[in-house]
């Protein structure tokens, strides 16, 4: 197996110049935001694995329960000679099943924002699956992602993106995105995705507002990591996590709400803020598997398989080419 060392390994991630001026902007505008892209620095990364793990967080544990009951129909739909291509590779605990059954794999591509949680995942990887020819990107893959042409084996290229992560981007977005995974996979090629599916509110809510508070603890590390690379000045405990289901748009509404009327200095610049004043941190869409078979078509995306568990909490969607 060839595995990129860490001093080898292709990065195009957010310098801390960009990070600085997305978080400026972001803060200048009305309502305040910041990209949920972010949050995963090394203690942000490790705490969105506790999150997973979480008794309310029904979402990785609904998605696995899919992906091993199904996982030798999903292996024959994707097929042979596969490059494994995928987005927000995290911990790559799902893509584990992928592994194990695909046949005659090409390569697998993990691609994470997160430098050190992504260098640690590979070195797992590299003991359980030393048949598999790995590849790490860190870099952000919003911004397009491309393939060295050294890279290029002649397989099946299927971008693999779990974990209903594209609920984080609104629709247009979404669709942008989308676009640019088709044109990854290229003529031939697949989208095996992942997404949260329309269910009681209640249910979402306490997924978001978990009793041990690891989800607060992970949205308020975004104001910890500017503190430490940026220099701010935002007291942690004047602001709380807040998360609520938006039932007009299917989404939930992640925020950092100011408990007082406070200044946060950052790069030479102060930002003013009220009491119960948001800083939008994320949005979380939930969809119907239709509504998102909709969206993807807007994308040059067509549906061809998908499955569900039993109580339809999560769907995890095979998509290819319309041409195909």
């Amino acid at each position: 197996m060839t595995v990129l060392s860490p001093t080898t390994m292709l990065a195009v991630r957010p310098t801390r110049a960009e990070f600085r001026n997305d978080v400026l902007a972001g803060l200048s505008q009305r309502p305040k935001r910041l990209p949920c892209k972010y949050f995963y620095d090394r203690r942000g990364s490790m705490l969105f694995d506790a999150i997973c793990a979480q008794p309310e967080y029904y979402l990785t544990r609904t998605e696995r329960q899919i992906m091993l009951q199904h996982i030798d129909d999903i292996v024959d739909v994707l097929g042979e000679q596969v490059i494994l291509i995928e987005f927000g590779s995290g911990s790559s605990l799902k893509t584990r099943y992928l592994l194990q059954h695909l046949r005659k794999q090409e390569m697998y591509v993990p691609v994470d924002i997160s430098r050190e949680h992504l260098m640690n995942t590979v070195r797992r990887l590299h003991r359980d699956f030393g048949h598999v020819t790995i590849r790490p990107i860190c870099a952000d893959f919003t911004t397009g992602i491309r393939l060295p042409r050294v890279w290029d084996t002649g397989g099946r290229r299927v971008v693999y993106f779990p974990g209903s992560t594209i609920g984080n981007f609104e629709p247009t977005a979404a669709v942008q995105l989308l676009h640019r995974i088709s044109k990854l996979s290229g003529p031939g090629g697949g989208l095996l995705i992942g997404i949260d599916l329309v269910k009681e509110p209640t249910i979402i809510e306490r997924a978001y507002n978990d009793a041990a508070g690891v989800t607060a603890e992970f949205n308020l590390n975004l104001l910890m990591r500017m503190n430490r690379e940026l220099g701010a000045t935002f007291n942690l405990d004047r602001f709380e996590h807040r998360a609520f289901y938006d039932t007009r748009f299917h989404r939930v509404d992640l925020r950092l709400v100011s408990k007082h009327n406070q200044k946060v200095r950052i790069n030479n610049r102060t930002f003013e803020f009220e009491a119960k004043e948001p800083i939008h941190t994320e949005y979380s869409h939930k969809y119907t598997i239709d509504r998102f078979s909709r969206l993807a078509s807007e994308a040059g995306l067509k549906l061809e398989r998908w499955w569900t568990d039993d109580r339809s909490y999560f769907g995890v969607l095979y998509f290819v080419h319309e041409s195909q």
